[in-house]
This record gives structure tokens, C-alpha cells and sequence, in this order.
């Protein structure tokens, strides 16, 4: 596990699951999709193997194992994104007084996504948070390999001017709790879906937390 820095000076956020409430309806497709495509996939399932990565990857891992969807997963995603998350979609509870805790504190933040910036800005756009994040938006298209591997969360900080040692990762998959540790970041990983794994966040490296109302002082003290 990497070592926290005293203060933080960046807060990197995971989006979907961290600040937008969208992975229900997003494995649920997900789910129907791959089922309809004869690799049955249970939402849960779904939510275990895929949660946090890039279509990219998901289709990727499907087709080594033997089977061809027929489709490519990510363009087909990113064309029916409106009718998945065009309306409805909510904040996490309680994100926004994680934002004022930083601003008061002069702390830096971003998100790194496996998401295209185009679904970040649907997403966050429909909960009104998008303000807060429209200038530093990092999507896992922007490097060659996506979560579990630290490649996003490393641009991330370089774009944002930060060594790794001084940023923190909000995240709330075990791919993107891997990816944060490999990057050499502390990690502070959301578990409030009753569908998280919490056993192996806490093995990805990942310190548990519940309520965003936490988190503060878990990164301040």
C-alpha cells in the first residue's frame, strides 16, 4: 500500500460509483447485452468482473475466452449513452460537501475514468456537478491501457502538475483500487452499494469507507 501523504494536494475521483449513481443501469444493459449475445452474464455477475473498466477491455476479456459478441461493446455503448444515462441519473450523497472540504482547504482535484469524457459530461451534466469538473476531466482513451494498470491515474497527475506520492485516489472498483496502488497512491475506497466486494477492495490495497460525510477526515484528519 502506498503511503498517504500528509495532506493531500491532489484528490483524483473514479466517476461513475464515486460521484455519479450510474452502475445499476449500467451493468443491468451491460448484462441484457451480453446475455442476448449468448455469453450470459447476471447483473451481478456483471458488476463483479466488469465494474470500473472500459467496454474496450470488457469485450476484449470476453473474446479471449472464446466467444465473439458480434458487435464491438464500446461503440454500440457510446451510441445508445443517451438513452442509458440521459435522465435520472444521480449524485452520490453527500459528494458536494467532499468538494467544499477540499476547496476549503486549497486541495486540488480531477477525475480519471475508464469512461469517454462525452459519457462524463452526460453523466455528471444530469446530477448539476459537472461544474466542478468540466476543465479536468481524464478518461482511460487518453492512455494505452486502462484500470488495473496505473497508466490513467499517472496522466492524471502529470496533466494536473502532481507527483504520485502527493495525490490520493477516490475509487470504488477493485480494478480501479489496483490501478491507484500501482500508480503508488493511497486509496480510499467507497463501498456504500450493497453490491461492492468489500473483502476484495480491501485486498486491492484500498482503506474502506462508507459515507462520503467520512471522508474528510479520513484524508485530513
Amino acid at each position: 500500500m502506498a503511503s498517504s501523504p500528509t495532506h493531500p494536494r491532489l484528490v483524483i475521483f473514479d466517476c461513475d460509483g464515486v460521484l455519479v449513481n450510474t452502475e445499476e443501469r449500467a451493468n443491468r444493459v451491460l448484462s441484457d447485452w451480453l446475455t442476448t449475445a449468448g455469453h450470459v452474464a447476471s447483473y451481478e455477475d456483471c458488476r463483479r468482473l466488469y465494474s470500473g473498466r472500459s467496454m474496450k477491455s470488457v469485450q476484449a476479456e470476453i473474446e479471449e475466452a472464446g466467444h465473439v459478441l458480434g458487435f464491438d461493446l464500446t461503440e454500440r455503448w457510446y451510441a445508445a449513452i443517451g438513452d442509458i444515462f440521459g435522465a435520472g441519473v444521480e449524485a452520490i450523497p453527500h459528494v458536494e460537501l467532499v468538494l467544499d472540504a477540499l476547496r476549503e482547504r486549497d486541495v486540488a482535484w480531477c477525475v480519471a475514468s475508464s469512461a469517454k469524457v462525452d459519457k462524463m459530461h452526460l453523466t455528471l451534466g444530469s446530477t448539476g456537478l459537472l461544474p466542478h469538473f468540466h476543465s479536468v476531466l481524464y478518461s482511460a482513451t487518453m492512455v494505452e491501457r486502462g484500470k488495473p494498470f496505473p497508466d490513467l491515474f499517472l496522466h492524471a497527475a502529470t496533466e494536473m502538475g502532481f507527483q504520485p506520492r502527493d495525490c490520493v485516489v477516490i475509487e470504488d472498483s477493485v480494478p480501479g483500487s489496483r490501478a491507484g496502488v500501482a500508480a503508488g497512491m493511497q486509496v480510499y475506497s467507497y463501498h456504500a452499494d450493497p453490491h461492492s466486494d468489500r473483502d476484495a477492495l480491501a485486498a486491492a490495497g484500498g482503506i474502506l469507507f462508507d459515507d462520503m460525510r467520512d471522508l474528510p477526515r479520513l484524508l485530513f484528519g
